[in-house]
């Protein structure tokens, strides 16, 4: 098969319980939360407005050397600007024939689900041209697309009804007149289409078109295994459905990998692959007794290249298929771990069960998936050189005994008893001051997206830090793709409603002080000795303080954890015995932990408040119920986080004598106060039984206290001055109205 029709082929073929584990998988909290509403308010996010009646956008193809990229949707093709996503969009309306439309609902297919053309691959055919195929309402379809970087100039209303014509997404008032077709004119040519049959998958819902038992195709990647180009290998990585036996998951996840060169046998698998060959890929947790908890269902794969081209690293998100168990993980995985799996034994059932076992056997030569005319054939220039005895054993032994397991044996990040899963993933590699790190942004089936980062720890344990949540549609949507820009420092989504483009950083949002931007750990960000900003590793100012390996405020941000102490304002709270008071303690970051410290008065020490009986912790504060006169005191609220530790919050809490405060607000020997003051709302009314409680309070805070009640009451006063007023006013117009009784029903004496 020509290379070029077999990479295209292959490109194709994308588009509670819990057991406990030898390693605690903690629940990650995000140091920064943002809604969709918070995200466009730091203006970091860009939507894409232009509203379409379309829907399942994906991003097929990135030209960053055009500043473009490529996306395609339900009956529409886009060509969109890297830097602004709304700016002048190029869209061309492709969509399937009514014929096909209504032959494919007359089929029992769904019109607006299934029945479209729905584009599933845009690959670049050559300098000028885009390779696009589309589902073609289960009729898959295939054209040529000329790259240009103008819209072609159609009427509006033209451009939507016309299948194959490009246009810009302007006011529909505008009506551009007709131009000629140029090499830079950005149009489908309809002329060059042809079947897609064998090269786009009918279901909009599988991006499938192997033979394969119910496969969902995820990714495919080109990857050399040595300097020799004819032992280069295509990787694609899929989920199929197991009928292994009825204790085995559902779904596996697999990996498989086709020589570039395939030309199929000459006797047997005659134009069909003949050195095809797949293996488990296992993503699972490792219990102390030996039993894994697996993640079968493989949902998105991105390969990071390294500076060896042979040796990218993988990453893959997992989710669970049980229906007891429900969660999703990334694992990682090495070509070095892949290939020696591939060069293991074959799996062979045999035996009265007739169960999966190594092959044991004479192995024929070449060694079955070896590629033809490279390093251990070079005699060999076709597969269809190979002998029967290579083709015949392919065909019976496509699967490896042995799986894929990731690096150390265990996922990079797992979500259990969480009410979102994992769905994509991208991966930035970042430079920071101590080092370079990857950084995880991981879509989920909420319309998020987390930012996360694992740093190494002793004895080879991972530390996992969320760094952002955000959601980055209106309408929460399962995140379908997303693609990174490192030289634009942004990350492209899109879901089935729309696409979204935002910053890879909002340091701002980690708050003001250097301590805050030091503990935040983000790869992006550094204080830069006024504000938490952008780390760029060509900058030499010596002000710029970053610390992600260890996240220390403490030596990057020299006395700032004295200074916290001294500059946290004292607050003064009152309550009375036997009522509750709220003491509020809100940290910046909520992976801090928090401590309660109390100072009772005439004391000196500082003792630990332990949340017990009538103490209440709470996300925002403390809760104290039933107050008693021991405890008032100076409450200090503490925040640690990474052994830096600081005060967020003092309290000085008094708390008076029932009896006492009774005694002064319901004496019986005060004067009650008449009926036309407290109708007149006159601060004398209550005010006397005010002064006797001040007295009862020495604080010099209590000045502020009397002066805020005092312009309380004369503000009462002045409203119920205006509202007698107005009664008064009323009364007087009702009483110059003429009385008209001739509809109004007798007045009857109450007395009879």
């Amino acid at each position: 098969m020509p290379l070029v029709g077999f990479l295209l082929w292959a490109t194709l073929l994308i588009v509670g319980w819990w057991p406990s584990y030898s390693k605690d998988y903690l629940f990650a909290t995000p140091r920064v939360q943002l809604t969709f509403k918070e995200l466009k308010a730091t203006g970091t996010a860009h939507f894409f407005n232009f509203l379409l009646n379309s829907t399942d956008y994906r991003i097929l193809l990135k030209d960053e050397d055009h500043d473009r990229m490529y996306v395609g949707s339900k009956d529409y093709i886009l060509s969109l600007d890297l830097h602004d996503i709304n700016r002048e969009p190029l869209i061309i309306h492709w969509p399937a024939s009514q014929q096909r439309i209504e032959e494919c609902v007359l089929s029992g297919k769904n019109s607006n689900g299934e029945c479209g053309n729905f584009i599933r691959l845009i690959q670049p055919w050559n300098r000028t041209h885009l390779y696009v195929c589309g589902t073609g309402a289960y009729n898959p379809v295939c054209t040529f697309v000329n790259r240009g970087r103008k819209a072609q100039a159609f009427e509006q209303n033209q451009s939507i009804q016309q299948g194959g014509r490009g246009s810009r997404a302007v006011d529909s008032s505008l009506h551009p007149s007709p131009v000629e077709r140029k090499d830079y004119i950005f149009y489908l040519e309809p002329e060059k289409q042809e079947s897609g049959k064998g090269k786009c998958s009918y279901d909009p819902k599988v991006d499938t078109v192997s033979a394969l038992i119910n496969p969902a195709f995820v990714h495919a990647q080109l990857i050399p295994d040595s300097a020799e180009r004819n032992d280069d290998k295509l990787y694609f990585f899929f989920r199929e459905k197991s009928t292994d036996s009825p204790q085995s998951p559902v779904v596996y996840s697999r990996i498989g990998r086709i020589c570039l060169n395939d030309d199929g046998g000459h006797c047997c698998l005659v134009n069909k692959w003949s050195t095809f060959l797949k293996a488990r890929l296992i993503c699972s947790v490792p219990g102390p007794d030996g039993i894994e908890t697996h993640f079968d269902e493989l949902q998105d794969v991105f390969i990071q290249q390294t500076q060896d081209v042979k040796n990218p690293i993988i990453y893959a998100v997992f989710a669970s298929s049980g229906s007891v168990f429900k969660g999703s993980a990334v694992c990682v995985y090495s070509m070095a771990d892949i290939r020696m799996v591939f060069n293991g034994p074959f799996a062979h059932k045999e035996g009265p069960n007739y169960q999966w076992m190594p092959y044991t056997g004479k192995m024929p030569y070449p060694r079955p998936g070896t590629c033809p005319g490279g390093t251990f054939t070079p005699l060999m220039k076709s597969t269809k050189d190979y002998p029967d005895e290579v083709i015949n054993f392919m065909r019976t032994h496509p699967m490896m005994y042995n799986g894929v397991y990731p690096i150390h044996r265990q996922p990079l990040v797992v979500r259990t008893n969480v009410n979102y899963k994992f769905t994509t993933v991208a991966v930035d590699q970042v430079d920071a001051a101590d080092g370079r790190y990857e950084v995880l942004f991981l879509g989920t089936d909420r319309g998020t997206v987390q930012k996360v980062i694992v740093l190494p720890k002793d004895d080879m344990e991972t530390e996992e830090l969320m760094l952002e949540e955000v959601e980055v549609f209106k309408v929460p949507a399962p995140i379908k793709t997303m693609t990174i820009s490192s030289k634009r420092q942004q990350l492209y989504v899109s879901s089935a409603i729309g696409l979204t483009h935002l910053a890879l950083h909002r340091c701002d949002v980690y708050g003001e002080a250097c301590a805050d931007c030091c503990l935040a750990r983000d790869p992006y960000c550094a204080w830069d000795g006024k504000s938490c900003s952008r780390y760029s590793a060509s900058s030499k100012r010596r002000s710029r303080r970053q610390d992600v390996r260890h996240g220390n405020p403490i030596r990057q941000c020299r006395g700032y954890n004295s200074n916290a102490s001294k500059n946290t304002v004292e607050a003064v709270q009152y309550g009375v015995e036997g009522s509750t008071a709220f003491l509020e303690c809100q940290p910046r970051s909520p992976q801090a932990t928090i401590k309660w410290l109390l100072q009772k008065d005439n004391s000196d020490r500082r003792k630990e408040l332990r949340t017990e009986g009538r103490v209440l912790r709470t996300e925002q504060g403390l809760l104290l119920r039933s107050l008693q006169l021991s405890d008032g005191g100076l409450y200090s609220c503490t925040a640690t986080e990474n052994n830096f530790k600081h005060t967020v919050a003092k309290v000085q809490l008094h708390v008076l004598s029932s009896e006492t405060v009774h005694a002064v607000l319901f004496q019986s020997e005060a004067p009650a106060p008449s009926a036309a003051a407290i109708r007149a709302g006159l601060p004398g009314a209550f005010s006397s039984h005010y002064h006797d409680l001040v007295q009862l309070l020495t604080q010099p805070e209590m000045g502020l206290i009397n002066q805020y009640c005092q312009g309380y009451w004369r503000h009462v006063a002045s409203n119920h001055k205006e509202t007698l007023a107005g009664l008064r006013a009323k009364e007087q117009h009702d009483q110059k109205k003429p009385r008209n009784r001739r509809n109004h029903q007798p007045e009857v004496d109450q007395h009879t």
